[in-house]
């Protein structure tokens, strides 16, 4: 090898070794103007530079551990217990991330006039406030308030039952 090829690999351990100090920081330790609390120069410039999203995430997240742990603000009994009551409407659309069940139209047993029915779950307890039902008819009509009332209360009953049941086990 000779002298200028040292030389130059010197020179260009040199250099990763200073990009390579310069980046050893962490993100709350850099240098700020006195006038800008930290959080906000650092959120405002580091979503304006890409370099994360609006929740904080960096690229850098890719290589840590897994965040695949998602909560369900979903009430089990209330869902189960949906799908069971409303079991003669064809389900067309669930996510039980957000608690949402959309059915197409179907007549109920016994009935003559067809209803499709989109139920919203948005907390774990096993509540009446966790529930939203909405009726519509085939002829595009709302359904009275008492009917949509008897149809959540037969959604509660059932999830008690099935709450009852699970304690049992």
């Amino acid at each position: 090898m000779n002298l200028t090829g040292f030389f130059k690999a010197t020179l260009i351990i040199l250099v990763c070794l200073g990009l390579t100090a310069c980046g050893n920081r962490r993100s709350g330790e850099r240098a700020v103007p006195q006038a800008v609390a930290p959080s906000d120069y650092e959120s405002t410039n580091r979503e304006t530079a890409g370099l994360t999203d609006s929740d904080g995430s960096t690229i850098w997240d890719i290589f840590g551990p897994s965040k695949t742990d998602q909560t369900v603000n979903v009430n089990k009994y209330l869902w189960a217990a949906s799908l069971d009551v409303l079991g003669f409407l064809p389900v067309t659309d669930v996510d039980p991330f957000t608690g949402v069940i959309v059915t197409g139209y179907g007549t109920p047993p016994g009935g003559g006039r067809s209803y499709r029915a989109t139920v919203l779950i948005d907390d774990p307890a096993l509540d009446a406030r966790s529930l939203k039902v909405s009726l519509h008819t085939s002829g595009g009509g709302t359904v009275s308030a008492a009917t949509t009332r008897a149809v959540e209360d037969a959604i509660l009953s059932r999830a008690r039952q099935l709450r009852v049941q699970d304690s049992r086990i």
